[in-house]
């Protein structure tokens, strides 16, 4: 391949790479492993011959969804056995906020987790469909398969998230959720606390077995999940610094101790107040966005 045919290459991986990065980290909920993913169908890309080749993203997305796939089912294997309750890596989106996508749906740790309870197809399809706006017979063509194929993937793949997860407030509701669960959570008032949470509240906190403060199992009720975080409060918050971030396209909190990060904390909520309360806490998921925060100037 000569020099501007190489150029070439590069250019059409440059300009879809926004869109595969974000499909795989749908896909996998981690930076990572998506990060991995690119890599391959990088290699891949400068040595497949072009020249059947009509539209340069559309043959990118199938290869990086294909991939994406495959390194699902062993990603899936490894947090089998993973140490406590899995949350996806939070991923930095104040530069873009759909993640590369035409909306930015299915990018929600909510919904990420939901994710992780679909087969590898059934989570292709619904990326593809929810995010990225794919018709049926763009899908099936991705996933080799017909288009009643896919529509029935999407389907069933839409009806078990909605199945588990009630209606969100919008981005702006969240952030005041997550300002008062803040100010109620630093000062340990477990009223407050209570007041904000929805009956069938649930805490997870995230440490890959790392982290004293993250407990194995989910806290999961009201009053539990009030009693929990006021208990720890004074240790916890204790010199700690506190800096609002974005990420997955919403409101976070990221907590550092001595310029080291702590943990990110998130919430997702509906009508009825805070549903879930997600603490990431596993130092290796919060390297990136830790380092994105320091470059723009927050912590």
């Amino acid at each position: 391949m000569d020099g501007s045919g190489l150029e070439t290459v590069a250019e059409d991986f440059a300009e879809a790479r926004p869109k595969l990065f974000g499909i795989a980290y749908r896909m996998l909920g981690s930076v990572a492993d998506a990060e991995d993913v690119l890599q391959d169908v990088w290699v891949k890309w400068q040595v497949q011959d072009r020249a059947q080749i009509r539209d340069a993203t559309a043959f990118l997305v199938t290869m990086t969804t294909r991939l994406a796939i495959n390194m699902t089912r062993t990603a899936r294997a490894r947090r089998e056995t993973y140490a406590g309750p899995w949350l996806p890596e939070p991923v930095d989106t104040s530069a873009d906020p759909q993640l590369g996508a035409e909306r930015g749906e299915a990018l929600e740790t909510a919904v990420l987790v939901l994710l992780e309870k679909l087969t590898p197809t059934e989570r292709a399809a619904f990326v593809l469909r929810e995010a990225f706006d794919y018709p049926y017979s763009r899908i099936a063509e991705v996933l080799h398969s017909k288009e009643p194929a896919a529509r029935k993937l999407f389907s069933r793949a839409k009806a078990r998230i909605a199945a588990e997860r009630q209606r969100s407030v919008d981005e702006g509701e969240r952030r005041k959720l997550l300002s008062a669960f803040l100010s109620a959570a630093q000062a340990g008032d477990f009223q407050e606390l209570e007041s904000l949470l929805a009956a069938e509240a649930a805490s997870y906190s995230d440490g890959g077995g790392a982290v004293r403060d993250a407990l194995r199992v989910p806290v999961v009720g009201r009053t539990r999940v009030a009693r929990f975080v006021a208990g720890f409060a004074a240790r916890f918050w204790t010199d700690v610094r506190v800096d609002w971030v974005e990420a997955n396209g919403g409101p976070a909190v990221l907590v550092t101790l001595d310029g080291a990060p702590r943990a990110l904390l998130m919430v997702s909520g509906t009508g009825d107040g805070i549903d879930r309360v997600y603490w990431v806490m596993n130092p290796a998921k919060l390297a990136h966005i830790a380092a994105r925060a320091t470059v723009d100037g927050t912590t």
